[in-house]
This record gives C-alpha cells, structure tokens and sequence, in this order.
C-alpha cells in the first residue's frame, strides 16, 4: 500500500516508543522525509512552523531510531516505532503529551512508570528505600521473586480474584526489581515471548 499524502504532500505520524508502548508524539512527515527515514534508519520529519526537512535530535541528541513504520488502513497516517536516545519532547520531557489528564494512567502506563521509578532509586538511593535494600542483597530479590510466586500461586487455588490480582502485582514488581539488578529490562523479556511466537 502506497502513503496516501494529503493536499499538503504530508501524512501524520504517529510516534510510540518500540520498547514500552507509549506515545511520544505526534508530528508531520512528507516524501523526503519518509524516504530519510527508511535511509538511515532514523526518524525525519516535516517541520510545519519552519517548513523545512526536521533530522529527530540532530541538535538536542535525542535521535529515535526507527524499528518499524506502520501504515493505517486507509494509508492515510503512519506509526513510527522507535527507540528514543532521550526525551522526545522540545521542553525536556520524555513525551510531548505531558499536560491534561497527567494523573489518570492507563493500565499499559504502568510497568514503564515503574522502571522508570526503580531508575530514579538507583541514582538517588534515597534513606528507607525498599528498593534500594532489594537492590543491595541480590540474593534477597530471587528469594522475593519465589515467595511472590508461591503467594500467587496459593491465592489462584485459594483466594478471590482480588488477591490474586494483588500477588501478582507482588510478583511483577520483584521480577522487575530482579531484572533491574542483572541490568535487564522488561522489555528484554518481552522479546524473548515475542520470538517464541514465531
């Protein structure tokens, strides 16, 4: 299927980051654009309010590299699929959707939130971190990692939907803390699954 551009010779892109899914931003794209992209493998774009060819991080360093560019149905908006090398918004942020309803998180926002989270306690250590103390006995994490399955597993054969929801909350935190500590992510994880599927 060929883009269909519009009357302007641009098509919207979508941005989501490849590794957690979010959506960083929304922005334009033309022919030459798409044609840089597929080139180099990083994202270009159309810079309306300077009506020139945009290089994604050229002058701030925070190019995204492209992993995938999708097409809609109608041809008519694309998805780029990318690792950002820093925050994707002009401001600094990590997504140009930073104002609104900021506190309402969706249910895919939430494990991205917590490596973010586990990150930030890494840097800063701050005093009575739970975290920190998991991440300072290595041996300590694997053994959470097995109780919080077993609890898992005991409210599955035992306990109301709640609780199972609830350990097993338990046991994503402590494997994420665990991944965190072998300088893993989720989403390392998450391409081991995806390879198994094919």
């Amino acid at each position: 299927m060929e883009i269909a551009f519009d009357e302007r010779g641009l098509v919207p892109v979508v941005v989501q980051d490849w590794r957690t899914g979010e959506v960083l931003t929304l922005a334009y794209a033309n022919a030459e654009a798409v044609a840089r992209t597929r080139e180099t493998g990083e994202l270009h774009l159309w810079s309306r309010s300077r009506g020139e060819l945009w290089h994604k991080g050229a002058t701030s360093g925070n190019v995204q590299r492209v992993r995938a560019l999708r097409l809609d149905c109608d041809g008519d908006a694309l998805l780029a699929l990318v690792e950002p090398a820093g925050p994707a918004c002009h401001t600094g942020e990590r997504t140009c959707f930073h104002h609104g309803d900021v506190d309402a998180r969706a249910p895919h926002e939430a494990l991205p939130d917590l490596e973010r989270t586990l990150e930030q306690r890494v840097r800063a250590r701050p005093d009575g971190s739970y975290t920190v103390a998991l991440l300072d006995d290595p041996p300590r994490i694997g053994a959470k990692v097995q109780e919080e399955a077993e609890e898992v597993a005991r409210a599955a054969r035992d306990e109301s939907d709640h609780r199972v929801d609830e350990e097993g909350a338990d046991v994503l935190y402590h494997l994420t803390v665990l991944l965190h500590s072998r300088g893993r992510r989720l989403a390392d994880v998450e391409e081991v699954l995806d390879g198994r599927r094919r």
